[in-house]
């Protein structure tokens, strides 16, 4: 499977895991060019949410939150206040949250490990 196959896996397995846990989805791989992307925008109550997904299969080249940077955290920020400010509708709260989703190389362990962090900051 190849890393972007990978990443678009992982993306649609974070969405039915927030889906599940009350969530509801606004916007999914949302692009501001100069930035990059947001993974995928949720409500979660009244707070919307710019969340970030990592999926990997092996921890060997680190965490999938320790994928996320510094770098990629400023970006996430900038294409968040780009939504927020092109936005139609004004939202009172917002945060940025990070999903990671572990995808088991060995054949008896068939679930996703998801774990979900919510307000990430360095």
């Amino acid at each position: 499977m190849s890393n972007k196959i990978k990443g678009k896996y992982g993306e649609e397995i974070a969405v039915n895991y927030l889906i599940k846990n009350g969530c509801k989805i606004v916007e999914k791989n949302y692009r501001f060019s100069r930035y990059g992307e947001i993974d995928i925008i949720a409500l979660d109550g009244s707070i919307l949410c710019f969340i970030e997904v990592k999926t990997r299969t092996s921890d060997r080249f680190g965490t999938p939150f320790e994928a996320i940077t510094k770098t990629k955290l400023n970006k996430i920020r900038k294409c968040a206040f780009f939504y927020l400010q092109n936005s139609k509708i004004h939202y009172k709260k917002f945060r940025i949250d990070a999903i990671s989703v572990f995808l088991s190389a060995k054949e008896d362990v068939k679930e996703p490990v998801i774990k979900y962090i919510k307000n990430i900051e360095f």
